[in-house]
């Protein structure tokens, strides 16, 4: 991605299932966050233009504007898509680029991580230069709540097929992976890792 406003030759790439790193032409600035939407498209958003483009055959299609420092992006179960602006709000984007306020955060230092749990909620880090950071929940209305805390850095958010939480973060002292219990919201270090930032799983689980 680069310091917001610098370009760089390559940007995004393509992770084969054979484990060959391919890297992808279509020329985006600063992008920052990666989502396919329910009908499989690709989308990227731009945290130096402040929008979302969509990607096809290395074509950047713009389709939605205004959308601050963009970072993280997410489906909604409703099917629309939710960016982050570093700045401090979430906004909800329609399906031919409409822009509305969804709920508001506190400014992220890095990025917007956003996620979609099995309950339907949005869930979003926002890290800051504490140590104690907090993940959010957001209801359907915008409603915001502190999920979980205690967390240096939160970043990269995923859900597994049993509704456990996971996020790149610092936590008592340990970097990693940790695992926020679906169930009882016990919070878990599951692997130790300096440098981590993002995660996903798989359609396999």
């Amino acid at each position: 991605s680069g310091p917001r406003g610098q370009k760089l030759s390559i940007t995004l790439f393509r992770l084969e299932a054979d484990g060959y790193l391919d890297e992808m032409s279509a020329d985006i600035m600063n992008p920052s966050g990666v989502a396919f939407s329910p009908s499989g498209r690709l989308y990227v958003t731009s945290r130096a233009r402040g929008e979302v483009s969509h990607i096809d055959y290395n074509e950047v299609i713009p389709f939605a504007t205004g959308l601050g420092i963009a970072t993280g992006i997410a489906f909604g179960p409703d099917a629309a898509m939710y960016v982050g602006d570093r700045s401090g709000t979430i906004f909800r984007v329609g399906e031919f680029g409409s822009v509305e306020k969804f709920a508001s955060l506190e400014p992220s230092v890095a990025a917007y991580h956003l996620a979609f749990g099995p309950d339907g909620r949005l869930y979003v880090t926002a890290p800051g230069l504490a140590s104690y950071d907090s993940i959010y929940a957001i209801d359907a209305d915008g409603t915001v709540e502190r999920y979980a805390r205690g967390f240096g850095r939160p970043q990269g958010l995923a859900f597994d097929t049993d509704g456990n939480c996971y996020a790149a973060a610092c936590y008592q002292g340990r970097h990693g992976i940790v695992r926020i219990d679906g169930q009882t919201g016990e919070v878990r270090t599951l692997v130790a890792g300096n440098e981590i930032v993002g995660l996903c799983f798989t359609r396999t689980g």
